[in-house]
């Protein structure tokens, strides 16, 4: 008959489990956090205050503007919006981790400064993060798709970001074909 080897030391009738930590446990650009604060707390502050990721910007108490998206399950969604205590298994993307691994920029990135399409900045994050949720969806977006965007630029910048989604969406294609 085959046993299994106990080590002395280990007395398996005799085992208490871990205790639960008390906290959220959320993966933010492919790496682990543990947050012990307010469970209410929106995304947003905890990215900005605890984390000290700045590229997220507040753009109203309702996520009105899109300077505030995160991509989360990779859908664009407002993280002022967003409780700490709703996103455990629930994979979250800012703009800080659209870069590739090797610290090169995304194609998205790419193609927004090859357009010229940052203007004052404030915004650019958010349309980063909606155009990537849109071209997760879209291949090949229609002007029509990008115009239901949630993203506000004051900067008058629209029309480059426009030609920079579109270029970034072929540069896409061509790197998956």
């Amino acid at each position: 008959m085959l046993q299994a080897h106990v080590p002395p030391h280990a007395d398996p009738g005799n085992v208490t489990p871990e205790p639960a930590r008390a906290g959220i446990d959320v993966q933010i650009n492919g790496e682990h956090f543990h947050h012990t604060g307010d469970p209410d707390m929106p995304l947003l502050w905890y990215l900005r205050d605890v984390l000290k990721l700045d590229g997220t910007r507040y753009g109203g108490e309702h996520g009105e503007g899109g300077a505030d998206l995160v991509l989360v399950n990779g859908k664009a969604r407002s993280a002022i919006t967003l409780p700490m205590h709703k996103l455990t298994g629930h994979p979250i993307t800012t703009v800080e981790g659209l870069a590739q691994a090797d610290g090169s920029l995304h194609p998205l990135q790419q193609a927004f400064v090859d357009e010229d399409a940052i203007g004052c900045g404030y915004c650019t994050s958010g349309w980063l993060i909606a155009s990537m949720d849109l071209l997760h969806r879209h291949r090949d977006p229609s002007d029509s798709d990008i115009d239901t965007l949630p993203n506000l630029c004051r900067c008058g910048c629209q029309t480059r970001m426009r030609r920079a989604i579109k270029r970034a969406a072929a540069a896409m294609k061509g790197a998956k074909a």
